[in-house]
């Protein structure tokens, strides 16, 4: 019989204390026996027989990923710059140590090269109007390309897309030129609209015999508040016809 003191008791303490392995809540264990895989270990502490057993904690946390800032070429020949930030998961952690060398830089480069051509199928004016709609794409297709490496792709955020700077002014005046456009056409049918409702007021106007009239005196009491010292004295049209009436008269009867 050994004690745990003896050099046997003490060898298998220490083989005992090297073969524990804890693996996090976060975590699952891909463990390997004599080179092949032989399950997936859940949290807590597991033993690893050394030299015969291995294990390979996978760590299931949402990552994000920043895609580095990529040249792309928009469908209408345009050269922009552009970055995004992928956020994914381990969805099956033995597929992720099994069938691809590092996934985290798999998904990283395979983001890349989703982006470019995602680009490359839209015009810079659908881009920056639909770049939700082209995120969705891209993350549509990094999760079908992922999925044999057991990865699932979260969403996929486009962060910013920068123009060239003779491509920047260029908008910026067809933009004003637009507004210029806008301000011509608002001030056309505002003068159409006041034609409009000055000719219907004419109409009505003369259609009643004394309104004309009213609308003259209307128009002296108003006068009549301003605080200038400039007066304006009105007529009626009538008035003035009738001098000219008189005027002929007195012109036949010499």
């Amino acid at each position: 019989m050994y004690t745990l003191l003896s050099p046997l008791g003490i060898i298998i303490l220490v083989i005992l204390v090297i073969s524990i392995r804890q693996v996090n809540e976060y975590q699952r264990g891909v463990m390997f026996t004599l080179g092949k895989f032989s399950g997936i270990k859940d949290p807590g502490w597991r033993i690893v027989v050394p030299v015969f057993q291995s294990m390979q904690k996978v760590d299931l946390r949402v990552k994000a990923v920043d895609v580095p800032d990529q040249e792309a070429i928009t469908k209408d020949n345009i050269s922009i710059h552009l970055n995004a930030v992928i956020y994914y998961k381990v969805a099956d952690s033995s597929k992720a140590v099994i069938e691809v060398e590092n996934f985290y830089y798999a998904t990283s480069q395979l983001a890349q090269t989703t982006m470019r051509n995602a680009v490359g199928e839209v015009t810079l004016d659908e881009l920056l109007k639909n770049r939700d709609e082209v995120a969705g794409k891209i993350q549509t297709t990094v999760d079908k390309a992922s999925d044999p490496w057991g990865i699932k792709v979260d969403t996929v955020e486009l962060k910013d897309i920068v123009l060239p700077e003779d491509l920047k002014r260029t908008m910026a005046k067809e933009a004003e030129a637009e507004r210029e456009k806008r301000a011509v056409i608002i001030k056309a049918t505002g003068e159409v609209e006041a034609a409009d409702n000055m000719a219907k007021a004419a109409r009505t106007l003369t259609a009643s015999p004394g309104a004309l009239h009213l609308r003259t005196l209307q128009s002296v009491n108003d006068l009549s508040s301003d605080q200038s010292n400039t007066t304006i004295w009105m007529l009626p049209i009538e008035t003035l016809r009738a001098v000219e009436a008189f005027k002929e008269k007195m012109m036949e009867e010499k």
